[in-house]
């Protein structure tokens, strides 16, 4: 079994005293640079000269310098911009100005684990990824709960990184909902798999194939729309609230009996397991990564194509039209999502 820490394994305290950059300012960089702040935590957020964000973090309170004269103030400096250009922003701002005793942190171990980036041996390198975007760790936060997050530790130079990284998950609200310790290899292999075999990839493509077999066989648009997408959150909420069992107690009989003999044709076992360990093994070998890599220093044009045709899609574009209509439609905050 893996080992859980919750709020009472978490000694806050112990960030009394360090100064904490945060290298970004988006869905992540936000969250954990407010919710440490609200935790009395001695904040500071590191962005590019010009960034658009520069101004919405001001606004939000937080101090805000570039990215090197953050990382030569900060104690802990927690990388949350992008991925595929962590390395660059690394290698450029923060290793020059990283001292002996600091602690570098990421939110996902895709650099470390793909040795995009190399630490230095002197200081400690540690991980809390929050299981879920950043505008839901804000929004829970805010509402006194919390998402549940890794931890782990690759480096341990001070011998104290472990108990920084919990007192850091505690600071933006993780240890509310538990803290599971793990290591960078197993967080992003199994991050990016959840991600792309069910999460995103997954329920994006049962979503659209829903939808596009409802509108071809004649029904409203709207109808499936209703059908396929917008109750997606609804079943997922009773999920996350009480496993699949609440799920089947909140829906009908009739609904309950249709998952038994439905689902598995919709998703034969054998072949669906077969191409989901396609999918682990690219991730486990690097052939994702390499592909990701690529893709970003060819200009992204396969990436920008389909971000394109997804826009475009009909369960898109009747989904923006019901949504903007809805009583609630002017809600278009992004940390306002889960409740």
């Amino acid at each position: 079994m893996a080992r859980m820490y919750y709020e009472k394994d978490c000694d806050l305290a112990k960030l009394d005293g360090k100064k904490i950059g945060i290298i970004g300012y988006g869905s992540q960089g936000h969250a954990h640079a407010l919710n440490l702040k609200e935790s009395g935590c001695d904040v500071c957020v590191g962005l590019r000269a010009g960034s658009k964000n520069w101004a919405n973090a001001e606004q939000a309170g937080l101090k805000v310098q570039t990215v090197a004269d953050t990382a030569k103030w900060a104690d802990i400096i927690m990388i949350l911009v992008n991925d595929e250009v962590q390395a660059d922003v690394y290698k450029k701002d923060i290793a020059p100005n990283l001292e002996e005793g600091n602690m570098l942190m990421f939110a996902h171990g895709f650099n470390i684990h793909f040795k995009q980036i190399v630490p230095p041996a002197g200081v400690d390198v540690s991980m809390i990824a929050p299981k879920g975007p950043g505008h839901t760790v804000r929004s829970t936060y805010v509402n006194g709960k919390g998402v549940p997050c890794l931890v782990a530790v690759e480096q341990n130079a001070t011998g104290k990184a472990l108990d920084l990284a919990l007192a850091y998950a505690a600071g933006i609200g993780g240890a509310r909902g538990g803290v599971m310790e793990t290591t960078f290899q197993d967080e992003t292999e199994t991050d990016l798999f959840g991600e792309q075999a069910v999460l995103c990839g997954g329920v994006v493509e049962l979503m659209k194939l829903g939808f596009e077999t409802l509108v071809e066989a004649g029904y409203e648009p709207e109808n499936a729309y209703f059908e396929c997408i917008h109750e997606m959150k609804l079943i997922i909420d009773l999920i996350n609230k009480g496993g699949v069992a609440m799920m089947n107690y909140s829906i009908s009989d009739t609904a309950e009996y249709g998952e038994y003999v439905s689902g598995p044709r919709i998703l034969p076992y054998e072949e669906t397991k077969k191409n989901m360990k396609a999918v682990l093994t690219d991730i486990q070998d690097g052939v994702f990564a390499g592909k990701w890599i690529a893709e970003n220093k060819n200009g992204r044009t396969f990436f920008n194509a389909k971000r394109r045709q997804l826009a475009k899609h009909p369960m898109e574009t009747v989904g923006a039209e019901l949504r903007r209509n809805m009583l609630w439609g002017d809600d278009t905050d992004p940390d306002t999502a889960s409740n």
